[in-house]
């Protein structure tokens, strides 16, 4: 696994990096967020490792600009941190995973691990709810196994938001993807989503106030 670190703290970069290094990842490391969007503008990562509290541009603001460039990968965040509107708010913009400093690198190891599997097993059904999952094969919206029938629009947003759940979906990525470039306000984005909404049984897709729309991962008890 290809990792970007963006960590400010030089001791504690140089341990992270040393220490993923030793495990068999490619790692690279930047110290502000202003180096991090210049690497991320000309290489390919397969997860980032990002501090929230940087010398110029906060993680929050890195994630945002990657979602600007219609851009997703998975990320683990690191902080201080103890607010909970903060966390909150790392989640809502996409974060994977989040640890608080001080942590054990062994730890680290374990949550990048958990991506990893994510990636390497393939999921042909990607659970949703309790009841519905994403047929990613045959592009088939399941309630408890069945298909449930969608127009092609909306059958679209979910696949859109099944394919990145846990990441918020914003606005110009449905214009890209469903609606192919046209220009289309928000306010008709939010009105075929709140439809699709409607008809399903479930309420799974969250509404992230000004950003777009998300659906988180589903872990059955």
């Amino acid at each position: 696994m290809k990792i970007l670190l963006v960590e400010d703290d030089i001791m504690l970069n140089e341990m992270i990096t040393e220490y993923i290094t030793s495990t068999g990842h490619v790692i690279k490391n930047a110290k502000t967020g202003l180096e991090s969007l210049e690497i991320l503008e000309n290489e390919k990562f397969d997860l980032l490792i990002l501090d929230i509290n940087l010398p110029d541009i906060d993680g929050f603001t890195i994630l945002e600009k990657m979602h600007e460039q219609k851009r997703m990968i998975p990320t683990i965040y690191i902080s201080a941190l103890i607010d909970i509107e903060e966390i909150s708010r790392a989640f809502d913009l996409g974060c994977f995973d989040y640890l608080k400093k001080p942590f054990h690198l062994k730890e680290l190891t374990l949550r990048i691990n958990k991506i990893l599997k994510t990636r390497i097993v393939p999921q042909r059904h990607k659970r949703l709810s309790k009841h519905y999952s994403f047929d990613s094969e045959n592009m088939t919206l399941l309630f408890n196994n069945e298909p449930h029938i969608l127009p092609k629009r909306q059958l679209q947003i979910i696949e859109l938001l099944a394919q990145n759940r846990s990441l918020v979906v914003q606005y110009d990525m449905f214009r890209t993807y469903v609606w192919n470039d046209d220009y289309i306000d928000n306010a008709t984005i939010r009105a075929e989503v709140n439809r699709v909404k409607t008809i399903l049984k479930e309420d799974f897709i969250k509404n992230i106030r000004g950003l777009g729309y998300k659906i988180d991962r589903f872990y059955s008890a």
